[in-house]
C-alpha cells in the first residue's frame, strides 16, 4: 500500500536523522500508553498529519477568507494538543487497568507460593498465561531478569514505569519480604487486601467529589467563556454606536487572558481535587481552555447576531 510504503520510508529517514536517545524516551512513553508501534513510525504519521492539516486548514482559511497565519497555526497546534491529550488518557487509563488488576494478581502469586513454587517461577508462569497490560509489564520484568537485571531492579523499574506510589510501596515490601526470607504469600495476602481497600478509598473519594468537578467544568467551559464572549459582544456594540472607549477597546483582549488563566487555574484545580497531585492539571487544563476559548469565539464573534444586535 502507498501510505503503509509511505510510513516505512519516512520512519526510515527519522531513525537516521533523529538522535536515538530522544526515540527511545519517546517510545518508553508509547510502551506507558500501551501502544506497542515503534516511535519512529508514530512520528512518521504525526508528521503525514501535519502535512494533510496545513493544506486543509490552507484551503478552509482562502475559501473562507480567513488569516492564513492563523489557519497554520490551528493545523500545528490541532493534531499537536490531540496527541498528547491521547497519549496521556491511555497511559493513565492503563495505568489504572493495571492498579485495578493488581490485588487479583497478587492473591493469585500468594496462592502459587504456597504450593510451593518459587518467586521467579511463579512469575514466569503468570507471565506467560496471563493477558492484559499487567502481564504485558511482567513479561517485560521476566525478560529483564533473564538478560541480567535482578529482581529487585527490574520491580523497581516496572514501578517507576506505571509512576504509581502504591505499587512502589507494594513491590518493596514484597522485595523486603523474599530477602529476610519470611512467609512470602502470607504478606502477599496481605498486601493485596491492602491495595484493595486503598482502591475502594480511591473510588469513594472521586465519587464524593464529582459534583464539585463537574461544577467547575461547566463553569470553565460554560459560564465563564459565555459571559465573557458577552462583554466582546457589549464592547463592540457600544464603540458602533459611538459611545466606546479606550475600556472597550481593551475588554476583549483582557477577557480572553482571564478566560486562559481561568481555565488553566480550574484544570489544576480539578487535578489537585481528584488526585492531590497538581502535576496531573496539565492534561485537564488543556482540553478545559480549548473547549472554554472555543464557547467564547462563537459568543464574541457571533453572539450579537444570536441576540439581534445587529
Amino acid at each position: 500500500m502507498f501510505i503503509e510504503d509511505l510510513i516505512i520510508k519516512l520512519s526510515n529517514i527519522i531513525e537516521n536523522k533523529v538522535n536515538q536517545s530522544i526515540l527511545i524516551a519517546f517510545q518508553e512513553y508509547l510502551l506507558k500508553a500501551g501502544i506497542f508501534t515503534l516511535a519512529s513510525q508514530i512520528l512518521a504519521i504525526i508528521l503525514m498529519a501535519y502535512i494533510a492539516f496545513i493544506i486543509l486548514f490552507s484551503i478552509v482559511s482562502i475559501a473562507l477568507s480567513v488569516n492564513l497565519s492563523i489557519a497554520l497555526i490551528l493545523a500545528i497546534f490541532i493534531p499537536t494538543i490531540s496527541f498528547i491529550l491521547i497519549l496521556f488518557l491511555k497511559i493513565e487509563k492503563r495505568a489504572s487497568e493495571i492498579e485495578n488488576s493488581i490485588p487479583d494478581f497478587l492473591r493469585q502469586l500468594s496462592s502459587m507460593l504456597k504450593v510451593g513454587l518459587s518467586l521467579e517461577n511463579s512469575l514466569v508462569d503468570m507471565s506467560e498465561h496471563g493477558k492484559g497490560p499487567l502481564y504485558d509489564e511482567l513479561r517485560r520484568v521476566v525478560v529483564e531478569i533473564r538478560m541480567g537485571k535482578s529482581l529487585d531492579e527490574s520491580f523497581s523499574n516496572m514501578a517507576m514505569r506505571l509512576n504509581s506510589k502504591d505499587l512502589e510501596r507494594s513491590f518493596k515490601i514484597i522485595l523486603n519480604a523474599h530477602k529476610s526470607g519470611g512467609s512470602l504469600s502470607d504478606i502477599i495476602l496481605d498486601v493485596s487486601d491492602d491495595l484493595r481497600a486503598m482502591l475502594i478509598l480511591k473510588r469513594e473519594r472521586k465519587a464524593s467529589v464529582m459534583m464539585s468537578i463537574m461544577f467547575l467544568i461547566i463553569a470553565s467551559t460554560v459560564a465563564a467563556p459565555f459571559a465573557l464572549g458577552m462583554v466582546g459582544v457589549y464592547s463592540s456594540f457600544m464603540i458602533e454606536l459611538g459611545k466606546g472607549g479606550a475600556i472597550c477597546e481593551v475588554a476583549p483582549l483582557a477577557a480572553e487572558i482571564y478566560l486562559i488563566i481561568h481555565s488553566i487555574l480550574a484544570g489544576f484545580l480539578i487535578a489537585l481535587i481528584m488526585y492531590g497531585d497538581l502535576k496531573k492539571g496539565l492534561r485537564y487544563s488543556i482540553p478545559i481552555t480549548c473547549s472554554a476559548f472555543a464557547v467564547f469565539y462563537i459568543i464574541n464573534n457571533f453572539g450579537a447576531g444570536f441576540f439581534g444586535l445587529v
